[in-house]
């Protein structure tokens, strides 16, 4: 489990990659997994609700916001994952070794607030899909996210790859849906090919979806994380070996963050193909579901509830993880992975039990991330661009503008969504 799991030895196939010994394409395989597994943070179930809103309402005209966001993701992951390897410490340790006492409290309460936040939808986007296609109660679905979850955070127990591998198993099942799904629903591809590139908000109403798409779209969760998985993979010896890793996690981050806004753009497009124009409302989960039954078949909407799923099964399983290293990294204080993920739980018990709508619970849970993803990005930013931490890696003039750059823009959409959610402001 998370909290027993150690820096493993040295695997040969890593000292053949490191030695020169082996190269091309089969070198990332053994230092892959890491980005596949914070990968699953930008296809959580709090995606699905907002692309889904994006697609029915204005059609293609918002992928370029799914695309800029990408990309500012792949910058900060490549950046968490930087840190762990030259480092061999986590962002959490980091802030606990280096930043007043006071702040890392505060750090730490902010930080587990965001975890069960991000749990809240993960967990819920599952019981959800299971609701919905077997025709249960919500109660129940969620008991059943509940016992798979914990039984898939047992597998790293027996090392880490098994749970990498399940993990990414179920990324393919998102992906593999969606790509059944755009041979279901009809899609534009000349308008999508002229849209895609183009910045565009076609009204006010428009500039929220945007704010939700971008100002969402770097977890907390995934910072901390990402950082964590690098750094106990395989201990460099030397700043060679260092660049060498560094070079393969890039490239992971790459593959593995491309392949998830691919998924992110085909529920846009699946959306927009299914509801642009007839059903340009459908904003909820169900409602999709229902809508897309007579609109494209049974099929397409039992594909859509399995990706759900999966979708809540991955992501769930990741936050807990990511809690885990959250209070190990800042307050060195390790508890139970059962108790972890029973703690994470109960938010989104109660907010079922209360009778607060499932849907609208996933849409508060991003506020509740937006409050705490300042703290993480700027510490990352900070961090990686010292010379005292990074040594020789710290970042390059041009790095560090477009990572302020983005900081800025990503932090600057989240206080919007905020005053927003607050209505202080209206969109």
């Amino acid at each position: 489990m998370l909290d027993q799991v150690k820096t493993p030895p040295r695997d040969p196939a890593m000292v053949d990659v490191l030695s020169g010994r082996r190269r091309g394409l089969s070198a990332l395989l053994p230092f892959a997994g890491p980005a596949m597994v914070v990968s699953v943070a930008y296809i959580d179930p709090g995606n699905f609700a907002t692309n889904i809103q994006a697609g029915a309402r204005y059609g293609y005209a918002l992928l370029w916001v799914v695309l800029l966001a990408n990309l500012v993701a792949m910058l900060f992951q490549s950046l968490s994952a930087k840190l762990g390897i030259v480092t061999g410490r986590n962002l959490a340790e980091l802030c606990r070794d280096r930043l007043p006492k006071p702040l890392v409290y505060v750090m730490w309460v902010v930080s587990e607030l965001a975890a069960m936040a991000t749990d809240l939808a993960e967990f819920l986007g599952g019981a959800i899909g299971l609701s919905l296609l077997f025709h249960m109660p919500l109660l129940v679905g969620m008991g059943i996210t509940a016992v798979v979850t914990y039984a898939l955070l047992l597998l790293e127990g027996k090392g880490y790859r098994r749970l990498e591998l399940t993990i990414g198993a179920l990324v393919g099942v998102v992906g593999l849906s969606y790509l059944v799904e755009l041979f279901i629903a009809p899609v534009g591809w000349k308008a999508l090919g002229q849209q895609i590139f183009v910045p565009n908000l076609p009204d006010s109403a428009a500039i929220a979806i945007a704010v939700g798409l971008i100002g969402a779209t770097v977890m907390p969760h995934a910072l901390f994380l990402h950082s964590g998985l690098t750094e106990r993979r395989v201990q460099a010896r030397n700043d060679a070996e260092r660049t060498r890793i560094i070079r393969l996690s890039n490239l992971e981050v790459i593959l593995a963050l491309t392949l998830a806004g691919l998924i992110n753009l085909a529920m846009v497009v699946m959306a927009a193909g299914a509801f642009h124009g007839s059903h340009p409302d459908v904003a909820k989960i169900e409602t999709a579901y229902q809508t897309l039954i007579p609109l494209l078949g049974g099929a397409a909407a039992t594909i859509f509830l399995v990706s759900l799923i999966a979708s809540g099964f991955s992501s769930s399983v990741v936050g807990t993880m990511a809690g885990q290293m959250i209070m190990q990294g800042f307050v060195d204080f390790r508890i139970p992975i059962w108790l972890r993920r029973a703690i994470t739980m109960l938010p989104s018990f109660a907010v079922v039990l209360a009778g607060v709508d499932a849907t609208r619970a996933l849409v508060l849970s991003q506020v509740a991330l937006s409050i705490a993803l300042p703290f993480p990005m700027i510490a990352l930013v900070w961090f990686t661009s010292r010379g005292d931490v990074m040594g020789a890696f710290r970042n390059g003039r041009l790095v560090v503008v477009l990572s302020a750059l983005a900081a800025l823009v990503v932090l600057g959409l989240n206080v919007l969504l905020l005053l927003d959610a607050f209505g202080l402001v209206t969109l």
